[in-house]
């Protein structure tokens, strides 16, 4: 027997037709919520950065390929890791395949992580993905933009976070407190001549925009099957889930 009451078509009909009017409103405050992400002032980043990427040493300001604007996943990969974070792994599958597109409307979107640039090409390759990865190693730019901290800051309420986070952890080959000194999120520059703005940016449930499974899993039966506390502890690098 289905989970789910069952109905005729036209009783589905009815109630599809129903949600519909919902699905149109949200669509709605989105456009507007849109609008309003665009209208955010813009704050001149003043402070110099030297990344190092697979074509050499490049500024923030070089990172754009020539485009006005730039997209930054900040993916967790600290310098001691030796592969990227599972989450952060999966994001990076749901958005390499649009980056031409996104190159199309004027836009560069990288990854920036604290590793050294050899660990990032080498899990990238391994991967298969194609986009550009910038490390900040050993610069200020994840600190300064709040997406590291050390082993002290975290260690205090390290221990009080759900158990499955160890298995994050040890995919990294990190422990927890390490696992938790390096942040995810999306940062959004643009850039007027050699003048580089910080015009928005958003972590936590703010990046389920470049999940793009979380859209297509909110769409069938089932939904997301996420249950405290096991919230995203399925999440594995895709070449895992058979073993898993």
């Amino acid at each position: 027997m289905p989970e789910n009451r069952t109905a005729t078509r036209e009783e589905w009909d009815a109630a599809r037709a129903e949600l519909l009017k919902g699905e149109k409103e949200l669509t709605r405050m989105s456009d507007e919520l849109a609008r309003q992400r665009q209208e955010l002032p813009w704050v001149p980043v003043e402070k110099q950065y030297t990344f190092q990427t697979a074509n050499g040493p490049k500024t923030l300001t070089e990172l754009f390929d020539g485009r006005s604007q730039l997209v930054i996943y900040h993916f967790m990969f600290g310098p001691d890791w030796e592969a990227g974070c599972p989450v952060c792994s999966s994001i990076a599958d749901s958005f390499n395949g649009v980056l031409e597109h996104l190159k199309a409307r004027d836009v560069t979107m990288i990854c920036i992580s604290r590793a050294p640039l050899d660990k990032l090409l080498a899990f990238r390759e391994l991967m298969g993905w194609s986009f550009n990865w910038a490390s900040s190693y050993e610069i200020d730019f994840n600190w300064d933009f709040e997406h590291s901290s050390t082993r002290e800051q975290v260690s205090e309420w390290a221990d009080q976070v759900p158990p499955f986070v160890s298995q994050f952890a040890s995919a990294t080959g990190t422990d927890v407190v390490g696992y938790f000194t390096e942040g995810p999120g999306l940062t959004v520059f643009a850039r007027a001549d050699e003048d580089v703005y910080l015009t928005y940016s958003a972590t936590a449930r703010g990046l389920e925009v470049v999940m793009a499974y979380y859209g297509i899993l909110d769409r069938v039966p089932r939904g997301r099957d996420e249950h405290d506390p096991v919230y995203q502890s399925w999440i594995r690098h895709h070449d895992a889930y058979e073993a898993a």
